[in-house]
């Protein structure tokens, strides 16, 4: 069965447009807001006669120039229709009074990586609280969750709230951007004309798992290279907060983890034997390399690769949050005076006086039982599984595609 994602069913059915006519459409979009065809979101709905007044980007840039992390992105015209290109993380972080008033209503095509840290999600709450107490609609058209349906994570605690945390959901939540929407509405109370245009077809649990075969990978951020990084993203992440690299400045980053200073066939054997049961369904591969920037740029450094991919892939049993729990609790373990944690002059995603771990996970939980010596692999289990089977009750009745 042909797939079709939200942007092609709303260009494929004048039923559906309708109601934009005469309405003023802005459009939140970044890189991979492409149509079956690869022809840009923007270009298409133009050509298909809708009134689109202004664009927003979301980190990393409508245009995705900003690569590496943290790098805000101006506002600008767009030089090929002389519209207004609003960034959401550059001055601001919510759209502005200003640029709520240059549209009607707002279409969000952002292409997600099924992950709680992943900031397109926060950013599509800013646009739902922004257009309730605006008055303005927001319809997302809907994509694929790369990473599918399994969730895994503990939910982020109340007060552990930013950028990277919107509310209280785990790591790897299972949604799409329009399901999770109707989340954001339900959870915080919000009034808002909301409506997603669904995908056609889309099965979470058929071939690719989440990403359709057909459709070709387009980077939704400049280091979200292909499906092994989004399905191995909601663990790698968190290297974010470590001293060690993730594997910016190199050509895969956030699929790795790694530093000069340890000997990765020791720590992926440390690992097996601390917990053999989590490394189910993906494969690891000691490796070298040396990154041309960011952490231990220029000098060699051994790294674990995770391979969740090829023959070795078990959509079921990958729990990637749990893979990079490991690597970590298998470093303490042999090394009990490593600085893993980056510390609190470390300002991630503008927070003060915090651990970017912590951030990063909504909590002190993880970073507790990694430097716990006496933790073991089912003390983080019986941390996570109830938040986990809590938040599977919680969003069951959201699942438009099941």
């Amino acid at each position: 069965m042909t797939i079709a994602f939200g942007i092609d069913r709303l260009l494929a059915d004048p039923a559906l447009r309708k109601p934009l006519e005469g309405k003023r459409v802005a459009l939140l979009a970044h890189p991979a807001s492409v149509t079956a065809d690869l022809t840009h979101s923007i270009d298409a709905l133009v050509a298909a006669g809708i009134d689109v007044t202004a664009v927003f980007g979301p980190q990393h840039g409508v245009r995705g120039d900003l690569q590496d992390n943290m790098m805000e992105s101006p506002d600008f015209t767009d030089p090929t229709y002389g519209m207004p290109v609003f960034s959401l993380y550059g001055e601001v972080r919510r759209p502005s009074g200003q640029s709520m008033h240059t549209f009607d209503v707002m279409l969000v095509d952002l292409q997600d990586l099924g992950c709680r840290i992943y900031t397109y999600v926060t950013t599509l709450l800013y646009v739902l609280e922004a257009a309730a107490a605006h008055g303005k609609g927001v319809w997302v058209l809907d994509r694929p969750n790369p990473a599918g349906r399994p969730v895994e994570g503990t939910l982020l605690q109340p007060g552990w709230e930013s950028f990277v945390g919107a509310g209280p959901m785990v790591m790897r939540h299972g949604l799409t951007m329009g399901e999770m929407g109707h989340w954001f509405i339900r959870h915080f109370g919000l009034d808002v004309e909301y409506r997603v245009i669904e995908m056609e077809g889309w099965q979470p649990d058929g071939p690719g798992f989440g990403w359709p075969t057909e459709r070709v990978w387009i980077n939704p951020s400049p280091n979200a290279a292909n499906l092994n990084m989004a399905r191995a993203y909601a663990g790698t992440v968190m290297v974010e907060g470590a001293t060690l690299s993730e594997g910016r400045g190199t050509t895969r980053p956030l699929e790795l983890f790694g530093a000069p200073d340890i000997d990765a066939k020791g720590v992926i054997a440390e690992m097996q034997r601390l917990a053999p049961g989590w490394l189910a369904g993906c494969r690891l591969r000691d490796i070298w390399f040396e990154p041309t920037f960011h952490k231990h740029m220029k000098v060699l450094n051994n790294g674990v690769f995770i391979h969740a991919e090829g023959g070795w892939y078990d959509h079921a049993a990958f729990r990637p949050w749990r893979v990079q729990a490991l690597g970590f609790k298998a470093i303490r373990s042999l090394y009990p005076d490593y600085p893993i944690w980056r510390g609190k002059d470390f300002k991630y995603e503008y927070t003060d006086d915090v651990l970017a771990i912590d951030v990063i996970n909504g909590g002190t939980g993880l970073r507790e039982w990694v430097d716990d010596a006496a933790a073991e692999a089912g003390d983080l289990d019986a941390l996570a599984g109830p938040d986990e089977a809590a938040w599977r009750a919680e969003i069951a009745d959201l699942l438009i595609y099941d």
